[in-house]
Order: structure tokens, then sequence, then C-alpha cells
């Protein structure tokens, strides 16, 4: 990230020399109608936008949910009603964002408080004026359907004039492409793929597999991968693990050896989509980035959540406490709790999580069927971008 004033004004210079060259006369294309960009990059798009009078679009990564509370957090504090220190108002201000009223823990947001309350720090100020200036935009774009996230999309709506939802984007890509070979999907990994794991799964019954990855940034510690290891051995449930060699203790129990070799399967990556695609997979111990949260959303499997950092326990708490399709760990690593959530998930709350999976799952493809509301909001972006021209 260009996080450092000099930074990021070297790289706008350096765009609006670009953006120029491509506003003039030109044969060999059209000069662009506008500008779409992720949201950290907002104070250079946004400047260059305005120069050059050309209507720009932010599209951002994470859900509607935290986006909302991004911009919410950031105009508390720029208008000095959050301070750091007082818990009370951290507080209060956690209790009572719109929209989220009782929904969200302190902790849930420690992210956040971290971030936009830090004393005289470069970060701070990074996600501040990035924030700030991303709120003026033309239109945010969002991987999410609308009957996910409706009445936050909506709040949304009285920021921006126009909000695009196009997701979950995996199964969007699908629709248009007319594919159901959900290998066929990249996802911009670089990480070879190890398709043995799709074999192993062949063989196993359906529903019963604990599918486990924490993404490519959470990294466990060596005594937090022990006790989750010991949690899945002795959970007696067969696990697929996606952890890298190099993370793998050495002189491992005897017990994990065992209980590995009889039911679990490791693998340094996944084709992710199509493991949760699989009939055999029942759960999914996820660190609730947005991407997997979708994934597992789109294909009905209850997710056993185990967040850290950034928006991995919004999405969590929202994951069990309003979408009702899984469980929140909480952050705790112990493998007695481990065992029992991952029976409680499923075992105790199988037929639970069955109905509200299913349900929001069909939601998610319905959204991006070709009279599907995803489906509708990109087709409306793209005509809206061509009716877009530069001042």
């Amino acid at each position: 990230m260009l996080i450092s004033h000099s930074a990021r004004s070297l790289v706008a210079k350096e765009f609006g020399q670009l953006f120029l060259g491509l506003v003039e006369k030109n044969e060999q294309w059209q000069p662009p109608s506008c500008i779409i960009a992720d949201g950290l990059m907002s104070t250079i798009v946004n400047g260059v936008a305005q120069e050059f009078g050309v209507p720009w679009i932010t599209f951002r990564t994470d859900s509607a949910t935290c986006t909302w509370i991004t911009i919410h957090i950031s105009k508390v504090v720029h208008q000095g009603l959050l301070l750091r220190n007082n818990q009370g108002n951290m507080k209060n201000a956690c209790a009572n964002i719109p929209g989220l009223e009782n929904l969200l823990r302190d902790g849930d947001l420690s992210f956040y408080f971290t971030i936009f309350l830090a004393d005289k720090s470069i970060v701070k100020d990074f996600y501040l004026q990035e924030t700030l200036a991303m709120t003026q935009a033309s239109a945010l774009i969002l991987s999410t359907f609308e009957k996910l996230e409706f009445s936050i999309i909506t709040k949304l709506s009285t920021i921006y004039p126009k909000v695009y939802s196009v997701g979950p984007l995996h199964t969007l890509y699908r629709t248009i492409f007319k594919t159901n070979n959900s290998s066929s999907v990249k996802d911009g990994s670089f990480r070879k793929e190890d398709r043995n794991c799709i074999t192993w799964l062949d063989h196993q019954k359906a529903k019963s597999v604990l599918y486990v990855s924490f993404g490519t940034v959470v990294k466990p510690s060596h005594e937090q991968l022990l006790e989750f290891w010991h949690g899945l051995v002795n959970s007696l449930k067969p696990f697929l693990w996606v952890i890298q060699k190099d993370s793998i203790p050495t002189n491992l129990p005897i017990e994990l050896e065992k209980g590995t070799k009889e039911r679990g399967f490791l693998v340094d990556w996944v084709p992710q989509e199509e493991v949760l695609a699989h009939p055999a997979v029942g759960g999914f111990l996820t660190h609730s980035g947005w991407n997997s949260t979708l994934e597992s959303i789109a294909e009905g499997v209850p997710m056993l959540c185990w967040p850290s950092i950034a928006d991995q326990p919004v999405n969590s708490r929202c994951v069990n406490e309003q979408w009702k399709i899984g469980l929140n760990m909480n952050g705790t690593c112990d493998r007695f709790f481990l065992q029992k959530m991952v029976k409680e998930a499923m075992e105790n709350q199988t037929k639970k999580f069955l109905g509200s999976t299913k349900e929001i799952a069909k939601k998610a493809h319905d959204s991006t069927t070709e009279s599907g509301s995803s489906f509708c909001n990109l087709e409306t972006l793209v005509k809206d971008i061509e009716l877009m021209k530069v001042n």
C-alpha cells in the first residue's frame, strides 16, 4: 500500500500524466469515460478525476457491512466525536453504528479502533484520508448481493448516487461465461493447486469432511497449530487442511500423526471453490476473509469462524448472529473448545444450518442468474459507463 504522503504524491503525478496521454485524441483508442479504482487508491484517483472532469467509481473488496463501518467510523473520528482511550465513547460507537445496533462487540471493531484512533500515525492518516476521499466517488461497486446485505446497501446509497452490488463474483463469472466448471474460475493465486485433494474427497462420505483454511495472510503460531491439530484429530471427523509444509511442526506427537493418517489430508493449496462445492464437505473452519465467506455462502457450507484481523471479526459476527449459517469461535484457540465446536457445527446443529445455508445459497445463486439482481446490476453498470464522458 502507498501509505506515505510522498509515495502517493509521486504516484498521483505519474497517474495524472498517464491519464493525460489517454484522453488526448488518438486513433488507436477511445478516451476513457471513467476510472474504476480500489478504495485504497481513492486520494490519488479522486485528484486526477477532478483535474480531468471524469467520473470515478470505487470498488471495495470487503462486505457492504465493513464498508459502511469504515465510512462511519472515519467520519466520527474526523469530526472529533470518537476519542482515543475513552472506552465508554468507543462502546457507544460500537453499539450505535446505524443499521448495526447491538450486533457488534467491542472486539469486532478492534482493527478499526486501532487504525483510526492511533496517535500521530501515518497509517491512521492514510486510512482516514483514503476513506474520506472514497466517499467522493460517483458510485460504489461491491462484491455482495442484495438479499444478503440489503439494509446496509440501502444506507450506502445515501452516500453514493449509485451502488452496484454484483456478487458473488465467482458465481457471476460462471453465468457470464456459461460454465459450471468451477475450476475454470481463476482465483488469482500464484500457488499451484494440488488436485489430489479432490480424489481424496471423492472417497469420503457426504457432508462428513471439515475443510480447514486460514487463507494467505493469517499465520497461526506453533502453539495454535498444535491446538488446532489436536482438536481436529480428537473430533474424529475427516478433515482437509490447507497448511504450508514449512508450517508443519517437527516431532509431531504420535497421536496426531496417527489421527491425520487415518482421517486427515494435508495440502499446500486447493481449488477452494471446487472443494467447497464437493458433496463430501460438510463444514468450513475459516479465518472469515470476505472471499472465503462468500464462496462458502454460495455453496451452502456451514462455517466455523476463527477470525483474527481486519474485517474478519465483523464477517464472523454476521455469519453467526445475523445470517445464522455458522459458529463464531471469537478467536479462541483451544483443542477441547475446537473439538466441541466441530461437533456442534457438524452434528448438533446440522439440521438448523442446512436450512439456513441452503436458503442463503439459493439467494446467492439466484442473484447471479441472468434475471438476478447482481447480473442486472452489472449490466446497469456497463450501460452507465457507456453513457459517461470526460467533461
